[in-house]
């Protein structure tokens, strides 16, 4: 089975570039579904954020008030993005890590990539960091100006935005690149440019599905 992993800053289009990796054939594990499925009532990462962030970020029915909780851990003035960090990741990437291995026992020529936008920020996870975790990762880039107007689009969903409310989420959106601009992309990383050219897209990758699919079959050769 070989390991890959998918990333790219906010805005970036790896969700779009991770569909298209399905519909060739790899298995898709998203961190941000595993996230959200952790953080439910009942679950330990649950009791934890409510213990630090506060009753506030808790919704009427019970659950976390997702948009509160972003509010807080992306604030200008005292950002809490490490401390939810803290919480969520190593409870991830144990799940992560879960469904791996069974897919690995399961569907040993598979080529399983985990969509995930904090592979090369995150302090957490086993002895070696990503490189242990994953054979080959991928990171989708995109001009910033495009990444922030993709990002205002999806929180929007189609509703027509005020001024203030596009200035807020514009705001926003570059306050957490900024953050995530932090982070160092390794040189051996495969670079996808998604400039809005989704034929473009396409193109490259079809070239690193080629490129995944011979490296899981020269893996298999090694282990045979």
């Amino acid at each position: 089975m070989l390991r890959v992993g998918l990333t790219g800053e906010l805005g970036s289009g790896k969700s779009t570039a991770a569909r298209m990796l399905a519909e060739r054939g790899a298995l898709v594990l998203s961190s941000d579904e595993m996230g959200r499925a952790l953080m439910q009532p009942g679950r330990p990462a649950f009791a934890k954020i409510v213990a630090a962030f506060g009753q506030e970020v808790l919704s009427a029915d019970g659950t976390l008030d997702r948009k509160r909780l972003a509010a807080l851990a992306f604030d200008a003035q005292r950002p809490r993005v490490e401390e939810l960090n803290a919480i969520i990741h190593p409870a991830v990437i144990e799940e992560q890590a879960m469904q791996m291995a069974e897919l690995a026992t399961a569907k040993p020529h598979a080529i399983v990539v985990v969509e995930s936008a904090l592979i090369f920020s995150t302090q957490y996870g086993s002895i070696g960091g990503w490189r242990s975790r994953f054979d080959k990762v991928l990171m989708v880039t995109a001009p910033d100006e495009v990444k922030v107007e993709r990002f205002i689009a999806r929180i929007a969903a189609e509703r027509t935005l005020t001024a203030e409310e596009r200035a807020a989420l514009s705001a926003d959106a570059w306050r957490r690149l900024q953050i995530q601009k932090q982070i160092h992309c390794p040189d051996d990383v495969i670079l996808l440019q998604n400039d809005g050219d989704v034929d473009g897209l396409e193109r490259q990758v079809d070239v690193v599905w080629r490129q995944l699919r011979e490296m899981e079959r020269e893996g298999a050769k090694g282990q045979a």
